[in-house]
């Protein structure tokens, strides 16, 4: 497993450097990939110090056309030999649709969708030719949530790349190449903060919060066993199997004592 590479975007905080500290500790050298380059450079220095792997990282902006090409480029320049892509690299938009520019929705489809896709097609090819290989994407229980009154975008994109996953899952798993959509419900992370929904976060009832260590193990546990898809929490289990089962209706009635503040109209 020496020169055998985990790369994580989005991997500098939150879910992303759980995932790397769980990796780290199975033994796999890490690169991370965020924007913030001193962050970077701490998480690095954090996962060899505590875990004796190697660890290197590449500062790109996913909102980026060119970031995927460059980060592909830069694992061949650098040797490494990439046998788990985690895409987990997200963010929310705050704004109504209509106020929010064309500008800022296009880099939010780059940063949650594209650039997820581009990445997977690129190192997918690698993996093919040594017939092994995981990936994980980081995707949410809004997937299978009601449409919501802010972050519009964001449920749908994420339904989208559990089919993406799944069907990535359905195509390659014959040759040793498995694909494992996660889906967390509310974590506990710099997310909420950044996407300038923290009071939403806030009001949430505690029961349905959970740490990003918890979400990570899980995710990479179900990664590590091949599923083709992972809701962590029995609570979130319970809670997507519900919104499956139960009439839309109702689940209209219940939808703000789950998530309050998420399907409040908002003004203009």
């Amino acid at each position: 497993m020496s020169n055998s590479f985990a790369l994580i975007t989005g991997g500098s905080s939150g879910i992303g450097f759980e995932i790397a500290k769980d990796l780290a500790n199975r033994g796999y050298n890490i690169v991370l990939v965020s924007r913030n380059e001193q962050n970077l450079q701490d998480c690095c220095k954090r996962l060899s110090e505590e875990f004796g792997i190697t660890s290197d990282y590449i500062s790109s902006d996913l909102a980026n056309k060119e970031s995927v090409r460059h980060i592909y480029q830069t694992t061949k320049e650098r040797g490494y030999n990439i046998e788990i892509l985690i895409n987990n690299a997200g963010y929310g938009i705050a704004t109504p649709f209509h106020v929010t520019s064309l500008e800022d929705e296009e880099k939010f489809i780059r940063v949650l969708a594209t650039s997820v896709i581009s990445l997977t097609k690129l190192f997918v090819r690698d993996m093919v030719e040594k017939r092994n290989g995981k990936i994980m994407i980081v995707s949410s229980v809004a997937a299978f949530a009601p449409p919501s009154a802010i972050q519009v975008l964001y449920g749908p994109i994420k339904s989208f790349m559990n089919r993406f996953s799944d069907a990535m899952n359905s195509s390659y798993n014959h040759i040793g190449i498995t694909s494992t959509s996660v889906c967390p419900g509310f974590t506990v992370t710099n997310f909420h903060t950044a996407s300038n929904v923290q009071k939403m976060m806030d009001d949430v009832p505690s029961f349905m919060k959970f740490s990003a260590e918890r979400i990570a193990k899980e995710g990479v546990d179900a990664m590590f066993k091949g599923k083709s898809i992972c809701v962590p929490t029995k609570t979130y289990k319970i809670l997507v199997f519900l919104l499956k089962a139960t009439p839309y209706w109702f689940i209209r009635l219940l939808e703000n004592t789950l998530a309050p503040g998420r399907y409040e109209k908002k003004e203009t």
